[in-house]
């Protein structure tokens, strides 16, 4: 049995992180750090030990993962301690506040022979899975362009520090991730970057729209977008290729169904993650474009939880390796700076960046 402490226990700790956790079995979450027990003990039950701040879970705690859940901005200092103190690290998305901090943590980990994972979730989204399959099969042929939408419609500023005018706050902080992260899983890394960020909600104190554009080699443009003001979503998805298209709306069901209070259940997770809402395909056929659904993937958000037991008992793979969550990383440090200079940037790794600062140190 795998023992687990979870720093932290606002929204991401109770709608993904604890249900998750237990929802595999040979991991227990024992630890949580929370300044409110009584909340937690609601929730998990009074067995789980409640610190009073993350610095002494870490410390104290008999742990064999540390799970860092808490504000952006204190991802990179609580994952540092933890991998000092001989823990095993998982890090809610985004993995730190740069790519400098996160490469920071890649040599880290490595140094004290630490595992060190991020938790990118939607990667076992409904829609990922099922757009993955449909890549490897090329069904579509080779892809042209791409779409990538998380709208939402929350017309109203809210005061709560992902939208508070602070580094790592922000809707391209928030919801870049995941789209980031799902573009360099299905197209790999592209040439450049150019990025639009907004606010167009009254009293809106950072970033509550954003629209990317990547730019690929090949001529492949993959789109990414994500708004804050959205009462009529765009497509979760949409693929154009040479043979066809394929058009996602809905998005994946598991978050709501874990804010909903469902949870996985030990040994018949293949119920969990139905999603109903089928996609299209449009294909050429003859002279003739033929529409036709096509039926989605189940979501797998315990998948993740699952590999990275394996993971720490020696007998599986990371499920998000540091390395690719330092790329997303540097991707939203370069959109950033394409934002404020409203020019395409290309792509750097973080010793590319360092190199062309020192030539150029105003750039």
């Amino acid at each position: 049995m795998l023992r687990v402490g979870l720093l932290g226990f606002g929204y991401a700790s109770q709608t993904f992180h604890a249900p998750l956790i237990q929802a595999v079995p040979g991991l227990e979450l024992t630890a949580v750090s929370s300044s409110d027990p009584s909340k937690v003990h609601r929730t998990l039950g009074s067995d789980v030990k409640v610190y009073g701040d993350a610095a002494a879970l870490i410390a104290t705690a008999d742990v064999d993962l540390v799970v860092i859940a808490t504000p952006n901005l204190t991802h990179h200092a609580l994952a540092h301690a933890a991998l000092l103190a001989g823990r095993h690290v998982v890090v809610d998305k985004p993995f730190t506040s740069n790519a400098d901090e996160a490469e920071e943590l890649v040599c880290l980990a490595q140094a004290q022979d630490r595992h060190l994972s991020v938790f990118h979730n939607r990667r076992w989204d409904s829609t990922a899975l099922t757009v993955r399959q449909l890549l490897q099969d090329q069904v579509l042929g080779p892809i042209r362009h791409a779409r990538l939408h998380f709208d939402r419609y929350r017309p109203q500023p809210r005061v709560r520090w992902r939208e508070a005018a602070a580094e790592g706050g922000g809707l391209w902080m928030d919801l870049g991730p995941h789209l980031l992260d799902e573009a360099l899983r299905h197209f790999g890394r592209p040439d450049a970057i150019q990025l639009d960020l907004a606010l167009l909600r009254p009293g809106a104190q950072i970033d509550d729209h954003f629209q990317a554009v990547l730019r690929y080699a090949d001529g492949l443009r993959v789109t990414l977008h994500a708004s804050n003001v959205s009462a009529v979503p765009g497509p979760r998805i949409e693929l154009h290729g040479l043979k066809g298209s394929y058009v996602k709306r809905g998005v994946d069901q598991q978050e709501d169904s874990l804010k909903a209070g469902l949870r996985p259940q030990v040994g018949n997770l293949q119920e969990w993650g139905v999603d109903p809402d089928q996609g299209e395909l449009v294909m050429l056929e003859g002279a003739t474009l033929v529409r036709r659904a096509f039926p989605t993937e189940r979501g797998a958000y315990p998948e993740y939880y699952r590999q990275i037991r394996d993971l720490l008992l020696g007998n599986g793979s990371n499920p998000v390796p540091p390395e690719e969550a330092l790329d997303v990383m540097r991707l939203l440090d370069l959109g950033i700076a394409s934002a404020r200079t409203r020019c395409e940037v290309t792509f750097q790794t973080s010793a590319d960046a360092r190199d062309q600062r020192a030539t150029h140190p105003a750039a």
